[in-house]
């Protein structure tokens, strides 16, 4: 199964056999915005800095950007959760990923937390 990791802007990311980095929001994350009913994704070929803002999500209570964990190239969107919001509620970590990124330094992945270090975080959060 592959490494995940995670950012405290509550993105995940899951390098793929393919050298491909698997983007989405945490369960965290969506459990706090609540229903999600829009989503915008960034085009396939954009290049993104890390902690750029590149997506959109909003729910019911408020809209939030979602940020590049990693630099990149964006290699595909997931048009499903475009055209059905609501998935991101059911699969945050799984189906509901936002974006697959070609990394610009694939050893980036580093700088992010693993899974015991992201629940230690969200243990300091008010």
């Amino acid at each position: 199964m592959a490494q995940v990791y995670y950012s405290k802007d509550h993105e995940w990311v899951s390098i793929g056999a393919d050298g491909l980095a698997t983007v989405g929001i945490t369960d965290h994350a969506q459990a706090a915005l609540g229903d999600i009913v829009f989503v915008e994704l960034p085009e396939p070929g954009r290049n993104v800095a890390k902690a750029e803002a590149v997506a959109v999500v909003e729910s019911v209570k408020a809209a939030s950007d979602v940020y590049a964990p990693l630099a990149g190239t964006v290699a595909e969107a997931n048009q499903a959760i475009v055209d059905e919001p609501g998935l991101v509620n059911t699969g945050a970590e799984g189906a509901a990923w936002f974006f697959k990124l070609r990394l610009a330094d694939p050893a980036s992945v580093s700088t992010l937390l693993d899974r015991a270090a992201y629940d230690e975080f969200l243990g300091t959060l008010a």
